[in-house]
């Protein structure tokens, strides 16, 4: 069974179209990171599965309930942390948050051990009883998530959930949302992708609206991540250029300038015929040969590729 489904979801703001006929199918117990540039449609997503939006046309599912206006129940199933989170700067982050345990009907002794958990989890404890105004970004990003958590949920949408952390709070909160997928479903919408990277079992890539592909990550690079050469001689590699031009192995190369020393950049088609034959080429150009190395495609790179329309499946 699918956690979060949806068929032909479709959203227009006058002339725009934020989203064209989304099509998404999201597993149980996973996090799924929902990628894509700024204005690419994530958001209008999120807000459209959690019922605050309502769709030109199209259908979403929440654990196999149908998204609604109306389905006041199904609120009971999910977090939500919206992009920029807002509070009640005059109340402290523990009022907060037994504020929103009373909005679930949950029983004070239930809410009271509830906030103690949460505060502890996110590391607030110190600030419960401070005033949110005083809170610094970061920190209201935390008291976000412990909102999030409230009320249990199975499914817990998390838009750009470590976009205010520093560095340690953004470790934190990836090993959180690790844990959070034992017993829940994780939809993370983001643009950093080294989070993505580190904490998803799968990905999405929308862009202009558009569903770009739905995968896993080991699946993501098996397919996409073609090697790069990285080759830097001491001349100028001008007359390496046109032996490059006939390799029928070579899919694409650029020439990158930095600090005054040329790097050239070869992706390749075929990597083990590549790691034969190209030493033999670099030597017989007759220039200097400063550095010769081969990398993998990041996510970021493939992601690039996969926007700009440059992937070859």
């Amino acid at each position: 069974m699918f956690a979060i489904r949806c068929e032909g979801l479709t959203k227009r703001y006058r002339d725009v179209v934020a989203l064209d006929g989304l099509d998404l199918a999201v597993g149980e117990h996973s996090v799924f990171g929902f990628l894509g540039p700024n204005g690419a449609g994530k958001t209008t997503t999120v807000k459209l599965l959690v019922g605050l939006s309502i769709p030109l046309s199209g259908k979403a599912w929440i654990a196999g309930q149908e998204v609604n206006p109306g389905a006041i129940e199904l609120r009971n199933k999910i977090g939500y942390l919206p992009e920029v989170p807002t509070f009640y700067n005059w109340m402290s982050g523990l009022e907060f948050l037994f504020f929103i345990g009373e909005l679930y009907h949950l029983l004070k002794e239930e809410i009271e051990n509830r906030c103690n958990e949460l505060l502890e989890l996110v590391e607030l404890q110190e600030a419960a009883k401070r005033k949110i105004g005083s809170y610094s970004r970061g920190m209201r990003q935390r008291l976000g998530i412990a909102q999030a958590l409230i009320n249990r949920p199975t499914i817990i949408f998390l838009d750009e959930p470590c976009s205010a952390l520093d560095p340690i709070g953004r470790r934190d909160m990836l090993d959180l949302i690790q844990r959070l997928s034992t017993n829940a479903t994780v939809f993370m919408s983001t643009h950093i992708l080294s989070d993505v990277e580190r904490v998803c079992d799968s990905v999405g890539i929308i862009d202009r609206g558009r569903l770009v592909i739905t995968s896993s990550i080991e699946e993501l690079r098996r397919k996409y991540a073609h090697p790069v050469f990285e080759i830097e001689f001491e001349e100028e590699p001008s007359p390496f250029i046109p032996m490059l031009q006939s390799i029928r192995w070579l899919a694409k190369f650029e020439q990158v300038d930095s600090d005054g020393s040329p790097t050239l950049y070869l992706r390749v088609t075929d990597i083990s015929t590549a790691k034969k034959e190209l030493p033999g080429i670099v030597a017989a150009s007759g220039l200097t040969l400063l550095r010769y190395e081969i990398n993998q495609p990041t996510l970021e790179d493939i992601f690039v590729q996969l926007v700009n329309g440059e992937a070859k499946k």
